[in-house]
């Protein structure tokens, strides 16, 4: 494994950059946080969209994401690399591509973590913010949105761990994220494929596990913080 990295680590980080397009580690971290960013708010969107009393935003939303949720993220990589050059009249890239892809996917449960965050929090605060004067959309968002993103803060990084995985899915349109370059050195190095994606699974591991660490940390701390508030 030493050998690998020596030979190849930098092409394990960033791929062919600066002489070519980014890729490796830097390029999964970069589409996975890309993504995450760019499906939150539309995740939030859907979320109020579920929780709203009005049927014509409430039941299309709903369609949507429990078709997205149903659908192997696969399947929405392939609609997106065929769907967008008609839609767009150009190809898209490959980066492209697959951040559309999880945008859509990670929004969909985005929005779900959104409708529990606030279904979660008590009925009455609600009721006390619209006998203040607040319209629906005011205090949903004055009062109730706020406290149900902090809850979500650790179901946030849950999903970026997820979203780290997911990109490796990038490999099947050629993208050169983490585990597609992984493949790239294996076919170089035939005899030490073993050390190559044994290298490919701590990197995986060691992203995922201190993000899942962090995401049970903070946790922790908004526990404690609750229960303080409420002394």
């Amino acid at each position: 494994m030493v050998d690998v990295l020596q030979n190849y680590g930098l092409y394990y980080l960033i791929g062919q950059y600066p002489n070519g397009p980014l890729g490796g580690l830097a390029l999964t971290l970069l589409l996975a946080a890309a993504g995450l960013v760019l499906a939150v708010p539309v995740g939030v969107i859907f979320g109020l969209c579920r929780t709203s009393p009005f049927a014509v935003l409430r039941l299309p939303v709903t369609a949507l994401v429990f078709a997205v949720r149903g659908t192997p993220l696969l399947m929405v990589i392939f609609w997106a690399y065929f769907l967008l050059p008609s839609v767009t009249g150009h190809r898209t890239d490959q980066f492209g591509t697959m951040l559309v892809s999880l945008v859509i996917f990670d929004a969909a449960y985005l929005a779900e973590i959104v409708r529990a965050g606030i279904q979660g929090l008590p009925r009455g605060q609600m009721e006390t913010a619209r006998s203040l004067g607040l319209s629906y959309m005011e205090a949903m968002f004055k009062v109730i949105l706020p406290q149900a993103l902090r809850n979500m803060l650790p179901s946030l990084l849950n999903q970026l761990v997820s979203t780290i995985k997911e990109t490796s899915l990038g490999y099947i349109i050629s993208l050169p994220e983490l585990s597609f370059i992984a493949g790239q050195i294996s076919a170089q190095v035939v005899s030490k494929s073993v050390e190559v994606y044994v290298m490919l699974g701590l990197s995986y591991f060691l992203m995922c596990f201190a993000l899942t660490r962090s995401a049970f940390t903070l946790e922790k701390r908004l526990a404690i913080r609750t229960a303080s508030s409420k002394v």
